[in-house]
């Protein structure tokens, strides 16, 4: 049984050459004294969407409501960090694209998550405070048992302090533990 061909959707070689020739376009654009970049390629931006679209397609990022958002925020990256691509240190013009699209996934699902957590915790304390509101002629009352909004506000807040706790960690100068106090050396001399 012959193997079948391995098909990339994006080819490296001539995404590279693309952003070559985009990169020398700018460059001329400069010393002519032009306030604006020309327009990036139809087939860079394409490229783009491309391998954005198909990483959204992990499991990494399934399951999540605002992936348009994410392939948004991950287009949007890209074309701001495309002049930082330097061909003479990496040849690997997808590697470059897929990590800033990948850390501008993080950063919009960490967004979310705390969007998600003001309005759950708004939402407690409604509920808490005996969950009815009055607005016209329509009465709302919250009685709910909402373990899901509560377990997702305290992992949220838990995190939140983990996350002071290392920086206030790592802020601490580290000290061995064979090292004497200073006190102790002038005293020593």
């Amino acid at each position: 049984m012959a193997r079948r061909a391995k098909k990339n959707y994006v080819n490296n070689r001539d995404l590279l050459d693309a952003l070559i020739q985009y990169q020398s376009d700018c460059r001329d654009a400069e010393e002519a004294g032009e306030d604006l970049k020309p327009r990036v390629p139809d087939y860079i931006g394409t490229c783009i969407f491309q391998i954005a679209t198909r990483l959204s397609t992990k499991p990494n990022f399934s399951g999540y409501t605002y992936k348009d958002d994410m392939i948004s925020d991950g287009i949007e990256n890209c074309l701001l960090y495309i002049g930082n691509f330097n061909p003479e240190k990496s040849s690997n013009p997808f590697a470059y694209f897929t990590q800033i699209i990948w850390y501008a996934f993080l950063r919009r699902i960490a967004k979310e998550k705390k969007q998600m957590y003001i309005r759950f915790k708004s939402s407690q304390q409604m509920i808490s405070t005996g969950g009815t509101y009055e607005g016209g002629e329509e009465v709302l009352n919250l009685y709910t048992n909402a373990d899901y909004m509560n377990t997702f506000v305290q992992d949220f807040e838990d995190k939140i302090e983990r996350d002071k706790a290392k920086k206030k960690e790592d802020a601490k100068p580290a000290v061995s533990p064979n090292a004497k106090p200073a006190d102790a050396k002038k005293k020593e001399g």
